[in-house]
């Protein structure tokens, strides 16, 4: 599967960024909990320079939260990066973040100064709903498809944060294999531009070899399949999913097992540990897109 894209409104909103950081003082980067990996965009530390950034591992819920502490843990031993795991759909819950900023940036706020924040991330990560949850109202535009926001807009949070909110933003080509099929099954990439069935194999894969009982529960499976194109099968067999003449509907089947991951419905699942970036520094240039899923 080769993922390219990067729409036109993309690369106008790197180039406005760039435009507008020396005016920040602190980035926002909104990952997927379950993929922090893949929906870490290596552009945003290209642009962000020096200035302190706020990781945030959204959508923690549907996340396996041992994994997720894991995360954490990793991103804090990194300098100038603080992390919180946050579900924004919980009341209240995102508040924690602007306490964050200000601890982040202390100069600007013992000067009285307002902390200048910029919010980014990837497509579909929650973005929108976070700053929605943060200004206390409807203010961006949300939406269950990636790239819903088209251009950048300045709010103000209250409490001395003002926030820049920027479109999703993705790097021009993934060329990593494994990369791109990650952001497809948690929906980062917009559906029309992927195979259900392709993407439903390899997430099939994936869940056999780590969340085989998550299968077997919401699947009421009596039996556990060996390979992924079975599980496919068996799922389409016991929703339903069949064509006149009884042949089996592989595509709905595909599209069930994706929105069942998708929607939390196998529980907390996480398609990465922090342990990836010592499996590519262990190959030394060896593309992870000859790897098998990484546990």
């Amino acid at each position: 599967m080769a993922v390219i894209w990067y729409p036109g409104h993309m690369h106008k909103a790197q180039k406005q960024i760039k435009e507008v950081m020396h005016q920040v003082d602190l980035v926002i980067e909104v990952m997927d909990a379950r993929i922090p990996f893949s929906s870490e965009n290596p552009v945003v530390k290209e642009l962000r320079g020096p200035r302190p950034c706020l990781k945030v591992l959204n959508k923690s819920d549907l996340a396996d939260p041992a994994v997720t502490a894991d995360w954490l843990h990793y991103f804090s031993q990194q300098e100038g990066i603080r992390a919180i795991a946050l579900t924004t759909t919980r009341k209240g819950e995102s508040r924690k973040i602007l306490g964050l900023c200000r601890e982040m940036v202390p100069l600007r706020v013992q000067r009285g100064e307002p902390v200048r924040t910029m919010i980014m991330g990837i497509p579909n990560v929650g973005k929108s709903t976070l700053i929605n949850a943060l200004a206390g109202r409807a203010i961006a535009k949300v939406g269950d498809e990636p790239a819903v926001t088209k251009q950048q807009q300045r709010i103000s949070l209250g409490n001395g944060i003002v926030l820049s909110d920027t479109p999703g933003i993705l790097w021009p080509r993934m060329e990593d294999l494994n990369c791109g099929y990650r952001l497809a099954v948690t929906g980062a990439i917009k559906n029309a531009a992927i195979t259900f069935e392709d993407i439903a194999l390899y997430a099939g894969e994936f869940l056999l070899q780590h969340y085989p009982q998550a299968l077997m529960i919401r699947f009421k499976l009596n039996e556990l399949p060996v390979e992924a194109p079975e599980l496919i099968e068996a799922i389409g067999r016991k929703r339903g999913c069949l064509r006149p003449g009884g042949v089996l509907d592989l595509h709905k089947a595909s599209e069930i097992l994706l929105k069942e991951f998708r929607s939390g419905k196998l529980g907390g699942v996480s398609l990465e540990t922090p342990a990836i970036f010592d499996v590519l520094e262990q190959d030394s240039g060896e593309s992870e897109s000859s790897l098998h899923p990484v546990d």
